[in-house]
């Protein structure tokens, strides 16, 4: 897929540097883009690294005559990383500047299925010899021993010990390879083989699930690209031919035709023809909005019911989609959550432990004439005890109990940092259509203008020359007609006037459906029905009139209610402290009357990059949880601390989101507060517990109470409690 250019281009800092743009395959973490930034920044002639680990981008400024192109991309590949060459925005200006079609990117290679992955197979590998040696040292102890654990614990150690070398060598000495590495060889060189074999294969399997969580995010980025159509019906030549060209070639001030049905292919203004345009996967405005001559209209926006020719005004690199887009990878980062405890922890705590544990190996004998195996040997045992099996396990152990609870609950939560975030929310900000609302109208007042006139009747008539239309608004019309059981007349000559109205024959009489606008040319309202159109316009309520032959017969309102549970929703989460405010596309007028039969603050006529401005400014007093459904949710809810998509919103709003409610209750949406708030208690217990035992266990090793096998149990007393402990939240 074409990426958007970067909004903020590189400036490359020296003369003759140029910038640079990659895809790095693997890089499914913000340890793994620290330590790819670290590497790559330490090369001669590098500057303005910028990685973002959620799109797989690198961006920087090389200068070849410092460091060749080719010595950059072996430093990465060594890393355990795949790359490959992206256009950078210059590319992208250069291609359009001379009238081509963009650059195309590099083949990029088929992610294999999860179980053919190197971690996968790795994992596998490792399990397998675990298992083999647990079933030798049960069936037959004296036939290996402690070895019957080495052949699992020496795989993870080559593959992992590898990994930490070449990081080490590239600035990065303390990296997690690093940590897992030297815990395993400490392991092993005091005899603990299996609990070597067992912290690299739970290391292995959290790598795993890394890869998986990272994979569905970007395709949740590569449906955002998939709204603008591939091709595009432009209008060449003077004599008016249409030929079908690449969307992605469209110059600014071109002509494309765009049928009913068909995908807007670029941003642009209308200079021919009349329609009402889908809007909703930009603005999320639910209802079509009518388009004329003049009017501008979105990439991805879906044309109704009329053929339209459209100037384009933006280039496929700065279009709706694309901006879109370009804010989601954004979003994704400049979010800061916290960083995975473990890399805090390989960070400062390992270099300490490390420290620590040497000089109770050496000083004592050094200075003071100790004897050295005694002193050595509490040395190793102090490694062992700074093993973080225990403290690794904690919060994934709580974590994981926490996501088992919540998945049979129908809450899905995609991570740990996800599930941490929900439960420190203080502001939850809602999209209105598909999440507080049922995202499809339906028809909410029948009023009779004309006394020979009836609900009914007028229901039967406006029913009758709705049927041929797919329109949001013929649906709810037809659905009332079915629902009240009213049948449908036959009709003839029906046609549809473009963004205005649609009309037929019923009974030898024409029959208009109009907006108000539209049906008081040709009827005369009069004072009453003018009155009764903007009461209900003032509910936030779509209206249509139905007129036959010159006289207005009534009124016909629509709206997009609120969901059952709204309500109720609102009120649990104000009962958590957790303040509601409602992002929307909607105009004021219908935002303001759902909001206010909800019970919560409202922004309404927002387009993407304003949700995603008020995003920022509700940040700035607290942490904010983003709930939506639509496309155009999608920066919002990657720029909130944790987003959270409806269960029956669109693949890009599920794959952006964080976290989905599943069953489509505003409801569970305080469940998932509870359930965070919960599991972030048990985190706290559990590492009360895990640094408790080894603060305990710390004391009486230097002190001589105790040595390697109490050490031992230092951890993995304390990894049976932790897990113990984190096994209640299955009963939440």
């Amino acid at each position: 897929m074409n990426q958007a250019a970067p909004a903020d281009t590189l400036s490359p800092s020296a003369p003759g540097a140029q910038a640079l743009r990659y895809r790095v395959r693997g890089m499914d973490c913000p340890t793994c883009a620290g330590k790819i930034e670290t590497a790559v920044s330490r090369l001669p002639g590098v500057a303005d690294v910028r990685v973002n680990y959620g799109s797989q981008i690198l961006d920087l400024a090389l200068d070849e005559a410092a460091t060749p192109r080719t010595d950059l991309e072996g430093r990465i590949e060594r890393l355990g990383y795949g790359v490959a060459p992206l256009p950078t925005a210059a590319d992208l200006a250069r291609a359009q500047a001379s009238g081509g079609a963009p650059p195309a990117e590099s083949a990029e290679e088929p992610e294999p299925p999860l179980w053919r992955s190197r971690k996968a197979l790795l994992g596998i590998l490792i399990g397998a010899l675990f298992a083999a040696g647990f079933l030798v040292e049960r069936i037959a102890p004296g036939l290996a021993g402690e070895y019957a654990y080495w052949p699992g614990a020496l795989v993870g150690l080559a593959y992992y010990g590898r990994r930490a070398a070449v990081a080490a060598f590239a600035g990065t000495p303390f990296s997690i390879e690093m940590l897992m590495s030297v815990a395993t060889a400490g392991a092993l060189a005091i005899h603990a083989a299996e609990e070597a074999a067992i912290v690299v294969l739970l290391f292995t399997v959290g790598e795993m699930l890394e890869v998986v969580a990272a994979g569905r995010a970007r395709a949740g980025i590569k449906a955002l690209a998939a709204l603008v159509p591939k091709t595009a019906r432009l209008v060449d030549g003077p004599d008016g031919a249409i030929r079908e060209v690449p969307a992605a070639s469209l110059a600014i001030g071109q002509v494309v035709v765009v049928r009913p049905g068909d995908r807007v292919p670029a941003d642009g203004v209308i200079t021919d023809g009349a329609s009402s345009l889908d809007e909703s996967p930009i603005t999320g405005e639910s209802v079509p909005k009518p388009k004329e001559v003049g009017d501008p209209v979105f990439a991805g926006s879906v044309n109704a019911d009329g053929a339209l020719q459209v100037r384009v005004t933006k280039t496929a690199a700065d279009n709706t989609v694309a901006r879109i887009l370009h804010l989601v990878e954004e979003a994704q980062a400049s979010k800061s959550p916290t960083a995975r405890f473990i890399d805090r922890f390989s960070a400062v705590y390992t270099p300490i432990a490390f420290a620590f544990a040497a000089a109770v190996a050496i000083v004592p004998p050094l200075l003071l004439g100790a004897d050295w195996g005694t002193w050595v040997y509490r040395g190793l045992a102090l490694l062992l005890i700074a093993c973080p099996c225990a403290l690794v396990l904690s919060t994934p152990a709580a974590i994981a109990s926490g996501l088992a609870a919540g998945a049979r609950r129908g809450l899905l939560v995609k991570g740990g940092a996800a599930l941490e975030v929900i439960g420190r929310v203080r502001t939850v900000a809602f999209d209105k259509t598909g999440t507080l609302t049922a995202g499809r109208p339906r028809v909410t007042d029948i009023l009779a203008l004309a006394p020979d006139a009836s609900e009914r009747s007028l229901l039967g008539l406006a029913a009758a020359v709705e049927s041929g239309s797919s329109h949001p608004i013929a649906r709810a019309i037809l659905d009332r007609a079915n629902t009240d059981g009213v049948p449908l007349r036959p009709t003839r000559d029906a046609r549809a006037i473009p963004g205005r109205a649609v009309q037929a024959t019923v009974m030898g009489q024409t029959v208009l459906v109009a907006s108000p606008r539209h049906a008081a040319e040709s009827a005369r309202l009069g004072p009453e029905a003018d009155r009764a159109v903007a009461e209900l316009e003032a509910g936030g309520k779509t209206v249509v009139i139905v007129v036959r032959g010159a006289e207005a017969l009534g009124a016909i309102a629509v709206r997009d209610e609120p969901r059952a549970d709204a309500a109720a929703g609102i009120a649990a989460l104000r009962k958590l402290g957790v303040h509601s405010v409602m992002l929307t596309g909607d105009n004021r007028r219908t935002g303001g009357a759902v909001a206010s039969e909800l019970g919560l603050d409202v922004k309404a006529e927002l387009l993407p990059q304003d949700k995603l401005a008020e995003i920022a400014a509700l940040k700035e007093r607290g942490p904010v949880a983003m709930v939506g459904d639509g496309i155009n949710d999608a920066p919002a809810l990657a720029a909130a601390s944790v987003g959270i998509a409806m269960g029956g919103g669109t693949d890009a709003a599920l794959e952006t989101a964080d976290a989905a409610v599943l069953n489509d209750r505003v409801g569970d949406v305080a469940a998932l507060v509870s359930l965070s708030r919960a599991t972030l208690g048990n985190i706290r217990q559990n590492v009360a517990i895990a640094l408790g035992l080894k603060a305990v266990f710390l004391v009486t090793t230097i002190a001589g109470i105790t040595g390697l096998w109490p050490a031992i149990l230092a951890d993995t007393g304390a990894t049976v409690l932790v897990t113990a402990n984190a096994l209640r939240l299955l009963r939440a």
